[in-house]
């Protein structure tokens, strides 16, 4: 009991033994780390009286630098002040010169001024006495010629007008000869160039087709019973059915060339089926219009394809194939607008035009022969209207309407579709032409000269390509000749329509005949 008393004792005074030693140790280090403290709390105030001598000295180092940089910026704004001030002087200086300058100058004008008003009021009085001494002279002039100033200046003037008119003449004359040479070699080398790079065929379409048969018996088959077969094909087809001595061979009749294909393609293919009756007949000829209408398209697409044209409406591609159905004169018409449409081309690229233009407006010109046959008008109007439905170009539109003269061209392509198409219409063989035709286009080329006054006699030679026309010597002159020739051409190109081009040529003669005896 006692031993254990006496631990507990122990141990109490151990603690209060350790409780001691630990204030003490904690007292001495306070009493140190207190010192420390203040030991670093006098060295912070010893740095930062140090930083602030030294931030001192550096804010008097910049206010010093800023005071002198001040003082630089004051003096030179001083100085530029009084440049300004000095400049603004020598200016105002400058002014007032000019000023003087300018009232000195404007005293000069008034005084030449007044100067020129006093001499325009003594030449005001010169002249009214030069005209007072000019109309004296001129009285006495009038009194010694006899004649008045009117009647002297109508004289002179007429005298003039006769020598001038002698004058211009002689000078058309040499003016129309050197251009006439000059235009006739561009315009032959330009034309035998394009003649020279196309070459068409020249064939001539006829109004009948003969169908071979295949024996005389089947004359009688397609003549049927009583003619009812013949007629029925007749009726259908629209043409006429020539059957005469000639051996197996029937001939078709008919200005139509597209009615007279129909009815070959027909016959030919009933002869062939074997069955000959009327409803065969009319069965067959529907079939064969379905199929033509094919090939009339076939036919415009090979003429497109052909010029390389593009975009075109496929009812005017119809109309386009129509024309190989057509004649003008035997020649066929989409051979022709195809020809006409190269040469276009031709011309233009000689020329720096549009080709494809020129070839559209080439092939085109004569479109309206398409439905001539079907629509009431000339095929130039029918071919204007084709072209403003589907929207074709001015140009174009413009080219169907000129190309036989009835309005003016607008532009040069439809000049050159012009002439093309005389181009192609002239070739030797292409077209056909009747004996009374010819006569009365001489007849017509001779009239319009007989009507002059002063000529004689005209004849139309080389088939009517030169027209000579004889004057009276004593009524015209050299250089009045001339003047009727160019009349006479004018005309011509006027009232007439002709193919290539005609020479005039105007002849006056005098002959002195004495007989000695």
């Amino acid at each position: 009991m006692n031993d254990a008393i006496f631990s507990i004792l122990l141990v109490l005074i151990g603690i209060f033994i350790g409780m001691i030693a630990i204030f003490v140790v904690n007292y001495i280090r306070g009493n140190q780390i207190s010192k420390k403290i203040e030991s670093q709390l006098e060295k912070a105030k010893k740095e930062a009286e140090k930083i602030k001598r030294d931030h001192l000295l550096e804010a008097k180092e910049e206010v010093h630098r800023l005071k002198a940089e001040t003082d630089k910026e004051v003096k030179e704004k001083k100085q530029e002040i009084k440049e300004s001030e000095e400049r603004l002087l020598n200016r105002e200086n400058s002014i007032d010169r000019r000023d003087q300058m300018l009232q000195n100058r404007e005293q000069m004008l008034e005084e030449k001024e007044n100067n020129l008003i006093n001499k325009q009021k003594e030449i005001q009085n010169e002249q009214v006495k030069v005209e007072e001494i000019r109309k004296e002279q001129i009285e006495l002039l009038e009194r010694i010629a006899g004649f008045s100033k009117n009647q002297a200046r109508d004289m002179v003037m007429k005298k003039v007008e006769e020598m001038m008119s002698l004058e211009i003449a002689s000078y058309i004359k040499d003016a129309e000869s050197e251009a006439k040479l000059e235009v006739d070699k561009r315009a032959k080398s330009l034309l035998i160039s394009s003649m020279q790079k196309y070459a068409g065929d020249v064939a001539n379409d006829q109004t009948v087709t003969v169908v071979n048969l295949p024996n005389d018996d089947m004359k009688g088959r397609i003549i049927g019973r009583e003619g009812r077969n013949i007629r029925t094909i007749e009726a259908v087809t629209g043409v006429d059915l020539i059957i005469d001595d000639t051996p197996e061979a029937i001939v078709l009749s008919s200005f139509d060339p597209l009615r007279r294909e129909i009815a070959r393609v027909t016959i030919e293919t009933l002869i062939k089926d074997g069955r000959i009756h009327p409803t065969r007949i009319e069965e067959l000829y529907e079939k064969t219009s379905v199929d033509m209408n094919t090939k009339i398209l076939e036919y415009g697409e090979e003429a497109l394809f052909e010029l390389g044209i593009t975009k075109v409406d496929s009812e005017l591609v119809g109309f386009i194939g129509k024309l190989h159905f057509r004649t003008s004169y035997g020649q066929n018409a989409l051979q022709h607008s195809i020809e006409v449409a190269e040469l276009a081309g031709i011309l233009a690229a000689e020329l720096g035009e549009n080709v494809a233009l020129a070839k559209r407006a080439g092939l085109l010109h004569d479109i309206g022969k398409a439905i001539d046959h079907e629509v009431e008008g000339s095929h130039v109007e029918l071919g204007s209207s084709l072209a403003r439905k589907y929207k074709e170009s001015e140009v174009v539109i413009n080219s169907i309407e000129s190309h036989h003269g009835d309005t003016e061209p607008t532009s040069v392509i439809s000049i050159l579709v012009a002439i093309a198409d005389t181009l192609s219409a002239s070739r030797p063989g292409a077209r056909n032409d009747s004996l009374e035709n010819y006569i009365k286009r001489l007849q017509d080329l001779e009239n319009i000269a007989n009507v002059m006054p002063g000529v004689d006699k005209t004849f139309a030679v080389q088939a009517g390509r030169e027209l000579r026309v004889i004057v009276k010597p004593e009524e015209i002159d050299d250089l009045g000749s001339h003047k009727i020739a160019r009349d006479v051409k004018t005309k011509i190109e006027e009232e007439m329509q002709y193919p290539g081009t005609i020479k005039v040529t105007v002849i006056r003669e005098t002959r002195a005949t004495e007989e000695a005896k």
